[in-house]
């Protein structure tokens, strides 16, 4: 990653342009050609620098509904229930963690009768209970990874 990288990836994380063409936008704010950001971003892509480029969506203000669940999950059956949870297309991350429930995923769902047909779903095919965790109050971080 060179200091032209870091440029990049310090002012997308602040907003990227709605326009007719926001790369080009983009580009010539940070003194490139259109086509030198996309090269970068796709290598910064290729390479995992950057693991996704993209919007973050309001799910819940677009009317669709998002949630944290947990699993308690036997050792031996972990990668199983992985492959299980993971099929669900509903899924946007899974990870595991050092607790007592040690399997945590988000659920992000176009309504939520659909957020609630996925977790039992995924309780039907696991045969273990899920913990719905969803999201009481709302706060702003900010954060900014300077690169």
């Amino acid at each position: 990653m060179d200091e032209i990288d870091r440029r990049i990836i310090n002012a997308l994380q602040t907003g990227f342009p709605i326009s007719e063409r926001p790369y080009l936008e983009t580009a010539r704010a940070l003194g490139l050609s259109e086509q030198e950001l996309l090269d970068r971003l796709d290598r910064l892509l290729k390479d995992q620098t950057l693991s996704r480029f993209g919007p973050l969506y309001d799910a819940e203000a677009m009317g669709g509904a998002l949630t944290l669940a947990a699993i308690r999950v036997p050792d031996e059956r972990f990668e199983e229930v992985t492959n299980i949870v993971n099929a669900f297309p509903e899924v946007a991350h899974n990870y595991a963690r050092n607790h007592v429930l040690n399997m945590w995923f988000v659920l992000a769902t176009e309504t939520p009768a659909q957020l609630q047909q996925a977790l039992i779903s995924i309780e039907n095919q696991t045969g273990l209970t899920v913990y719905n965790m969803p999201k009481i109050t709302e706060y702003f971080v900010g954060l900014k990874l300077e690169a």
